[in-house]
């Protein structure tokens, strides 16, 4: 084959690759729509003084924000593989191609975004490596937060030994990445450590907005975020469950039992999936403007 036919090949490839980019997109935001109509259908929103609407309006910017942590951790562990990308093409592409984890499978978020990373000119290995370790940092860091929640299982035991416990063993597992792997890796690793730990405080705050009527108790925070990062964890592990749905709310029954009653976690657990079904789509807006503004 010639050069022309050669680079004619490339071009329709690469052009074949954004459309299939784009329309896993569209179909991922009606998706997104209907998943937001049904959680907000099962609402009863008449309750909701001004008051609790601002509160939540901020929890879904927050929430949209952590997406970046995400994004910035993805950008690291291409970067470690050599790859020359700047960190605002993959805030955009991870944030375009995150709304696919609400389509059947909890795959087509990570085929999206291997398919516009390769219409970027990545190689598609360097990618799939990329998301093998995104996948498995995550996993760890969430396992990791089983630590705290250990006095939901052990009632005797204080809640100051499982955090300094858990703090522990973050910092040693962070230690050794740097050591055994590079520093990227293990800032890719806090990196995901903290979202974790903003996506259990959003489900916190949700509570102390939509139950308490009083101050949070601090131990039962914990628990309760701890709670809540190992049922998303054990969502992301389960395959066909659009964005861990059903398996999120029914480690979290197990887990909370006892803390919140049903019809609380109930309310909860909804406007916890509304919350972050708009906060990725505002990072989806957000990453839409900036792939928009780095063509100009």
């Amino acid at each position: 084959m010639d050069h022309a036919a050669l680079s004619t090949t490339q071009l329709n490839l690469k052009r074949t690759l954004h459309w299939a980019g784009g329309g896993l997109a569209f179909i991922a935001i009606a998706f997104l729509a209907w998943r937001l109509h049904g959680y907000w259908d099962r609402l009863d929103v008449t309750q909701f003084t001004p008051s609790v609407w601002a509160a939540v309006m901020v929890l879904v910017l927050v929430c949209g924000g952590a997406n970046l942590l995400l994004a910035l951790s993805w950008w690291l562990l291409l970067t470690q593989s050599g790859v020359k990308a700047t960190r605002w093409w993959a805030v955009s592409t991870y944030g375009i191609s995150q709304l696919g984890k609400y389509l059947p499978g909890n795959i087509v978020h990570l085929a999206g975004r291997q398919v516009i990373g390769m219409a970027a000119g990545v190689p598609g290995i360097t990618l799939a490596k990329s998301t093998l370790w995104e996948l498995g940092l995550l996993a760890i860091a969430g396992s990791m937060y089983g630590l705290l929640a250990m006095s939901l299982l052990f009632n005797t035991l204080p809640i100051w030994i499982s955090a300094g416990l858990f703090l522990s063993v973050v910092c040693g597992a962070g230690y050794f990445l740097q050591e055994t792997t590079n520093a990227r890796v293990a800032a890719a690793f806090f990196l995901h450590v903290v979202f974790l730990a903003s996506s259990g405080a959003i489900f916190v705050a949700l509570q102390g907005i939509l139950i308490s009527t009083s101050g949070l108790d601090m131990q039962v925070g914990l628990q309760l975020g701890a709670a809540y990062i190992i049922a998303w964890l054990a969502g992301l592990m389960t395959p066909g469950a659009p964005a861990g749905v059903g398996v999120r709310e029914f480690v979290l029954m197990v887990l909370t039992k006892g803390i919140l009653s049903e019809p609380d976690l109930l309310l909860i657990v909804l406007m916890a999936r509304a919350v972050s079904v708009m906060g990725d789509f505002v990072f989806f807006l957000f990453s839409i403007t900036m792939s928009t503004m780095s063509r100009r």
